[in-house]
């Protein structure tokens, strides 16, 4: 990964409902209403965030 990389996340599918293990993650990543839209660091730490909540989000853009 290149020094100071980011990448841009948006929810595309509501929390409500999930587990809220689920919930708490969408909240660390700063969404938590749809087409919330965050550019977050590229790290390991946000990548495990993202794939954990993969149904709900998707990766807009690599930067």
């Amino acid at each position: 990964m290149a020094k100071n990389a980011t990448v841009t996340v948006r929810q595309v599918r509501s929390g409500l409902g999930r587990k809220k293990d689920q919930i708490a993650t969408l909240t660390g990543l700063g969404l938590g209403k749809l087409n919330r839209e965050r550019t977050l660091e590229d790290t390991p730490a946000v990548r495990g965030m993202i794939h954990k909540v993969k149904h709900l989000v998707e990766v807009v853009d690599q930067a």
